[in-house]
């Protein structure tokens, strides 16, 4: 099946599937999404391996995902969805603030995280945000994922971080380190020196030249490098 294209004036929904093997969750963040003109819930699943079935049938924007399911969890589901051409965005849902499978998902693709009892106001504006191509990692999360990748180690991750960045010139590390921040292309622009339009065209081959399909990837690569 084809992705259904936006109309020519940009006014078609963005398209959601949830993902969560509580029934309970997914009404609510149904209803949540239900009333909103620009956001339209097009499918539900109950586990990964239905998530995959679901993005198949419906091909979402955003898929909001839950990390800890049964059969196939959230994180083998987004390796295995962002690893696809024209993937949507995951966001992922969890009790926890971030743990290893968080931090996993991450790493595999996920576009961010959020708390499952995050305000609806602020999970609203999330969906919109990534929609849009903007990222839900804020200078806040990325010093608690900081701060966990300092807490488990990790020397063999560094050296592989090290050696993926050792593709990037040194302008594109300094531009690598601003996304490991949590900053927006204008904030790195700042720092640097450079128009909005050039960081982005850095922020491109940056992701291009380590394999990377969001930012949240390359600032988790930045962490586990110790370079932040």
């Amino acid at each position: 099946m084809a992705r259904i294209a936006p109309a020519e004036d940009g006014s078609r929904p963005t398209r959601l599937v949830i993902v969560d093997d509580d029934p309970m969750v997914r009404t609510g963040l149904r209803l949540m999404f239900g009333g909103l003109p620009d956001l339209e819930v097009v499918g539900e699943a109950a586990d990964g391996a239905e998530a995959i079935t679901a993005v198949d049938a419906h091909w979402p924007d955003v898929i909001l995902m839950d990390v800890r399911m049964p059969r196939v969890d959230g994180v083998e589901a987004t390796r295995r969805i962002r690893g696809r051409a024209g993937a949507p965005q995951v966001i992922m849902l969890t009790t926890f603030n971030v743990d290893a499978q968080v931090l996993e998902a991450l790493r595999s693709g996920a576009t961010g995280f959020l708390l499952k009892d995050t305000p609806p106001a602020d999970l609203i504006a999330a969906v919109r945000n990534v929609a849009a191509g903007g990222s839900i990692l804020s200078p806040q999360v990325i010093r608690t994922v900081v701060d966990f990748v300092a807490a488990s180690g990790g020397g063999t991750r560094r050296a592989q971080a090290h050696e993926q960045l050792n593709r990037l010139t040194d302008r594109e590390r300094e531009v690598a380190i601003g996304l490991g921040h949590g900053w927006s292309n204008a904030e790195i622009g700042a720092a640097l020196g450079m128009g909005v339009s050039t960081v982005k065209g850095h922020v491109s081959r940056v992701l291009a030249k380590l394999c990377m399909n969001n930012r949240s990837q390359a600032a988790v690569l930045i962490h586990d490098a110790g370079l932040v």
